[in-house]
């Protein structure tokens, strides 16, 4: 596996970790469906939030959320749209972002409401 894959793996259950002591349920990671994918979807309060995790070294260049543009917001509303159909959910939804910067000890920043569905 390659350092950034590794990297990426460790941000992730860094902010899965963060999630559950934030008293998120995590239903699923790295929910596929054909070509779809969610890196987290938790619940909280009645609400399904879909989580993208972003992971970068150091913030020298880009801040991690900033990796999440209008056409990768996009596909993740439309994962999230396959996800609700396909175990036939009828819940509020929200799209959140969580940034995680390091390699051993990472900083973390949650964005709740991150964007929303444009269509």
């Amino acid at each position: 596996m390659a350092e950034h894959n590794r990297l990426g793996k460790r941000g992730e259950e860094a902010a899965v970790a963060y999630l559950e002591n934030q008293g998120y349920v995590i239903r699923h990671r790295n929910w596929h469906k054909n070509h779809l994918e969610l890196d987290i979807v938790a619940e909280k309060e009645g609400e399904l939030v879909v989580v993208e995790v972003k992971t970068r070294r150091n913030t020298e260049y880009i801040d991690p959320q900033d990796a999440v543009d209008w056409k990768k917001a996009h596909h993740i509303v439309v994962a999230a749209d396959a996800y609700l159909k396909h175990f036939r959910l009828d819940m509020p939804v929200r799209f959140d972002i969580v940034s995680v910067v390091g390699t051993e000890e990472f900083e973390i920043h949650h964005i709740e409401d991150a964007f929303y569905p444009t269509f």
